[in-house]
């Protein structure tokens, strides 16, 4: 069975049941499925923007004003009633906004892989609950459609494989939709369709689709993946050598210890002098001696 049949099964038995709680998919991106006697409500998933970055983008609301709605709603993620009263959005406005968010993550999470679903109790209120909830077969068929529609483009793409790079072709800025501008100035090589989708804060179904189509006409383009590089062995065949250790520096000679001379007597020169001429038979040897010690001997 596929992942798209294992969800289509589990989601039409909430229905039949009448299920309320939350039927969590696990894939990627995967998902969550809030139910409310066996219609959905709302649907969350990593794959495509929630509904708070839907209405950011419409420029409605900035970060700051939404960020203080927020506290001053006791920390709730979808303050409306707030929205509401400050005048930031209407009713109606809120309700579309809330559909489209809910459609988009059924998109993503029916373009992705589905490993399995599981029932669980409702942790708290759905967060951007539709004010009617969408029969979940209905809703399949509907996300099953737009992928099929995207897969028969000259160019198909997926929400979360392509990156695509703008095109190196001249074309008129002023034809160019305010999307298609977006997108070239977001496209670069490491954005796929999903990320471009939260980057602009758009449906991730519109942005893959408006890629798809800007492929076909040239403006983007897929690079192919970087080719490997070799890694050149050497010549003898022995891999990588390790570096060889430098040769020993050759020791210094250490200088002479230095020798103890023996200590000299004074006098001791004359008379070893006068003796080694006595003894070399130099008779006047010692008669000079006593003549140089003593001048005025006679």
């Amino acid at each position: 069975m596929s992942g798209y049949e294992l969800l289509a099964r589990d989601l039409a038995a909430c229905g039949r049941e009448g299920f309320t709680g939350e039927l969590h998919v696990l894939g990627s991106p995967g998902g969550i499925f809030h139910l409310h006697g066996g219609l959905v409500v709302a649907v969350e998933s990593p794959g495509a923007p929630a509904p708070e970055a839907l209405l950011l983008r419409s420029g409605r609301i900035g970060g700051e004003e939404w960020a203080g709605l927020v506290r001053e709603s006791g920390g709730v993620r979808w303050p409306a009633a707030g929205l509401i009263a400050h005048g930031y959005a209407g009713a109606a406005q809120l309700r579309v906004v809330c559909a489209m968010a809910l459609q988009d993550a059924v998109f993503a999470v029916v373009a992705g892989s589905v490993d399995g679903c599981e029932r669980g109790p409702a942790a708290g209120p759905p967060p951007a609950p539709v004010a009617v909830g969408e029969p979940p077969t209905r809703l399949l068929q509907v996300a099953s459609r737009k992928l099929g529609a995207l897969l028969e483009q000259p160019y198909p793409v997926r929400p979360d494989r392509e990156r695509p790079v703008p095109a190196s072709l001249s074309y008129a800025a002023g034809r160019l939709g305010a999307l298609q501008r977006e997108l070239l100035a977001h496209a670069d090589g490491r954005r796929t369709a999903r990320d471009l989708a939260f980057r602009t804060g758009r449906g991730v179904y519109t942005v893959t689709v408006e890629v798809a189509r800007m492929l076909g006409e040239g403006l983007l383009e897929c690079v192919d993946a970087p080719r490997p590089i070799p890694v050149r062995l050497p010549p003898d065949g022995h891999g990588i050598r390790p570096r060889e250790p430098a040769p020993p520096q050759p020791r210094q000679p250490s200088a002479p210890e230095a020798t103890t001379l023996p200590r000299r007597s004074p006098g001791a020169s004359g008379i070893n002098e006068a003796l080694t001429s006595e003894g070399n038979g130099a008779g006047t040897g010692w008669k000079e001696f006593f003549r140089l010690r003593n001048p005025t001997a006679k």
